[in-house]
């Protein structure tokens, strides 16, 4: 599935990454919990959250997870938004819920990081 694709498919707003909407991915993963996100998440992946701080692209960093979503139609802090341009991430905002998120990116066939391995 590519970027451009989850963008539609959650009604999303693209923050910044809007050079990489053709890259695909491969699998999900949503979580508020980094500790979990680092366990069992695999690059490649979307990562799906409803934390706007900056540890959210230093988690998503370490695993070179290059998408995040903020669910909720949270505002993302400067602070986040700097440090995901300067990852050359891509930094998505959905007003969607963590669990209706991840349940319309299944349906349209993303799976999750267990579903990979």
């Amino acid at each position: 599935m590519t970027i451009e694709s989850v963008i539609e498919i959650l009604d999303a707003r693209l923050l910044c990454g809007q050079d990489r909407q053709e890259e695909e991915i491969l699998s999900a993963c949503g979580s508020d919990l980094m500790s979990d996100v680092l366990a069992f998440v695999k690059r490649d992946t979307v990562l799906l959250t409803g934390l706007t701080n900056p540890q959210v692209v230093r988690t998503a960093e370490m695993l070179d997870m290059n998408v995040i979503v903020i669910v909720r139609g949270k505002d993302v802090p400067p602070a986040t938004l700097e440090m995901a341009i300067s990852k050359n991430m891509v930094l998505l905002c959905t007003e969607y819920t963590l669990f209706e998120a991840c349940g319309r990116l299944y349906q349209a066939g993303l799976r999750g990081v267990s579903d990979r391995f």
